[in-house]
């Protein structure tokens, strides 16, 4: 598996996968065949997280080639992402909560064997370690496997989840704070209170054609308590009138200034925001890499479209004194950073999806699909 840092690659790969396999989408998404068998799932997560391609684009797409009915699948767990990132703006004290919690296992783990045999792949339980080998080779996991994953280092391993969460970020090229943080919650027991998902030996040998022997897990586990309770904030997601000839910042989560819904206004200049260091959750050298590939790409596509820009580090923030824009980084270590900082001088614009989307965010997932066909009619 090779994911090229690149707007043209990830176009690429959302077109071979809507005129090859999507058809058979939603009657293979689930299996995983193995790191070198992909045709089943899209793999355009590494990009849709980073803005290279947005949500929109891809459902667009699929809708060209097939009808809402046979893609309806496809197109849900496409906007998982934007219902994830939702529900997380309205409730953020969890992301904050989820880093302070990390902090005090982080120290109470640091010399546990079994977490040092879990990170390292050295458990007694092969399916995870070629797993964990893989997500550092590959820095990719099938989304069935990240369930199974999650499920077996919480309930059979005994770890915390938040180490767990912590790993994946650290590895993922699509990882990002709403989708990992809610997604290891949600296996735990702790997003949906008292629902936990647990793995189990028939369904992997099921769904990975019988890939793995003699997988012995807690298939008995209860779920995790927490009796933390997170009431919605009421945020309103409003841009303020856009003056011409300011300067934007855009972040690693929007990558294509030229296809948003911002490329019409003239902004004076671009400052593309690389964050290598600023981070409570220390990224591989992989992962870093192939953000700033993304930057740079992006940075490319401007030029050659004769768009004033720079890349900066998003330490420099701290020394822009004038009022500036900047597309909303969301939820996560960039807002983090700005929250941190004081950094009043940037005024947020925000995406048309999110703010029509995020108004349904405030319940469960199930709620939120039923909005779906009103989502897309919106943009359509």
């Amino acid at each position: 598996m090779v994911f090229e840092a690149s707007r043209a690659k990830a176009v690429d790969q959302l077109n071979n996968f809507i005129e090859q396999n999507l058809s058979d989408y939603s009657k293979l998404r689930n299996f995983d065949f193995g790191p070198d068998n992909r045709s089943n799932i899209s793999c355009l997560s590494p990009y849709i997280t980073h803005g290279i391609i947005n949500e929109l684009e891809v459902i667009d797409k699929s809708l060209k080639k097939f009808s809402f009915a046979k893609n309806e699948k496809f197109i849900q767990e496409v906007l998982w992402r934007v219902y994830w990132k939702g529900w997380l703006e309205l409730r953020p004290n969890v992301w904050t909560d989820y880093l302070q919690e990390l902090e005090k296992v982080r120290n109470e783990f640091k010399d546990d064997q079994n977490y040092l045999n879990a990170i390292e792949g050295k458990t007694d339980i092969e399916c995870f370690n070629q797993w964990v080998n893989e997500l550092k080779e590959n820095n990719y996991l099938h989304n069935h496997t990240r369930m199974w994953f999650a499920s077996i280092w919480i309930f059979t391993l005994e770890l915390p989840w938040q180490l767990g969460a912590e790993f994946f970020m650290k590895h993922l090229y699509d990882g990002d704070a709403a989708s990992n943080t809610l997604g290891w919650k949600w296996v735990a027991g702790v997003q949906t209170q008292g629902k936990h998902y647990l793995a189990s030996e028939w369904n992997i040998n099921k769904f990975t054609n019988n890939r793995f022997k003699n997988i012995k897990l807690n298939e008995n586990a209860t779920p995790i308590f927490s009796d933390k309770t997170y009431p919605i904030n009421k945020k309103y997601f409003l841009n303020s009138e856009i003056l011409e000839d300011q300067t934007l910042l855009i972040f690693e989560n929007n990558m294509t200034f030229e296809f948003s819904d911002f490329k019409e206004h003239k902004f004076k200049k671009i400052l593309l925001v690389s964050n290598d260091t600023n981070r409570t959750i220390n990224l591989s050298e992989k992962v870093l890499k192939f953000k700033a590939n993304l930057l740079e790409d992006q940075r490319t596509r401007l030029e050659e479209k004769s768009i004033n820009c720079e890349t900066i580090n998003i330490n420099d923030l701290k020394n822009i004194t004038e009022e500036v824009y900047a597309l909303y980084p969301t939820v996560g270590e960039n807002l983090d950073f700005i929250q941190n900082n004081q950094l009043k001088n940037i005024k947020f614009l925000y995406r048309k999806l999110d703010q029509f989307s995020w108004q349904y965010c405030n319940k469960g997932f199930f709620n939120f699909k039923n909005y779906i066909p009103k989502i897309i009619a919106n943009f359509n």
